[in-house]
């Protein structure tokens, strides 16, 4: 598909979905899953993904350089062997299914991750994320494979680094590294083994760049403006919006 065969209505809704892109990666965690429903509504599921990873790309080496001075290195490390294997187990099992039935799954997966959510937060308080490599490397698989298969990580992250407790900067440029090193890792996997980032993907890709860069500026500005108190609840309440949007269409 060129960008010129966009409707008007999917050329704004694309644009949003771009700027979406930018604000999460600022900093706004949560809206993750707005954009990859809404660039799924023009392009389809599978071929979104190849437009949407050099966007995220795009966003996440501005995110890293921004927040490049607030990173874990450990919790790093500790996520990236189980995310690589879950994106290879993403690559398997995307790569034959049916459109219809990605999108179900898609679905499903962020059942359980309301699920995970609402346990973790409410019901668990005390100890909302259970402090084991077990529970790191469940998450890191889960998280790669749902990176792999729709982008759809972002929500799993969430809910591993709001159980971490980290003050809002190493919780962002925590996983803006995480996140730069795992699309990177997609980006030839997606080019030589589902090809669905050509030419013609790029080409959009480059008209949309705009719109990530100004949602990134936008983001800084309004994470600036969160009080470390309020990032939390506001990464919590937009991840659970998020689920409840992508299981109501």
């Amino acid at each position: 598909m060129n960008f010129s065969e966009l409707s008007t209505y999917n050329l704004i809704i694309v644009s949003l979905a771009s700027l979406m892109i930018g604000i999460s990666k600022a900093g706004i965690r949560g809206l993750d899953v707005f954009q990859v429903v809404l660039m799924a509504l023009v392009f389809g599921s599978k071929v979104s993904t190849g437009v949407v990873l050099p966007l995220l790309c795009l966003a996440d080496v501005m995110a890293t350089i921004y927040y490049k001075k607030s990173v874990n290195w450990e919790v790093f490390r500790s996520l990236l062997p189980s995310m690589i294997i879950g994106v290879l187990l993403g690559l398997g099992v995307g790569h034959y299914l049916p459109e219809i039935l990605f999108k179900k799954i898609m679905g499903l997966i962020v059942l359980v991750t309301l699920l995970i959510l609402i346990r973790n937060e409410f019901l668990n308080k005390k100890n909302p994320t259970p402090n084991s490599t077990v529970y790191t490397y469940f998450m890191g698989l889960i998280a790669g494979f749902t990176t792999m298969i729709g982008n759809l990580a972002g929500a799993f992250a969430n809910i591993y680094f709001l159980g971490l407790r980290v003050p809002k900067a190493e919780f962002l440029g925590t996983v803006s590294w995480v996140f730069l090193f795992i699309n990177l890792f997609k980006m030839p996997l997606q080019i030589l083994v589902w090809k669905n980032i050509n030419t013609a993907t790029l080409k959009i890709d480059l008209l949309l760049a705009i719109f990530v860069i100004i949602g990134f500026m936008i983001g800084v500005k309004i994470v600036g403006k969160i009080k470390e108190d309020n990032f939390r609840k506001v990464v919590l309440i937009l991840t659970i919006l998020g689920s409840v949007f992508l299981l109501a269409i």
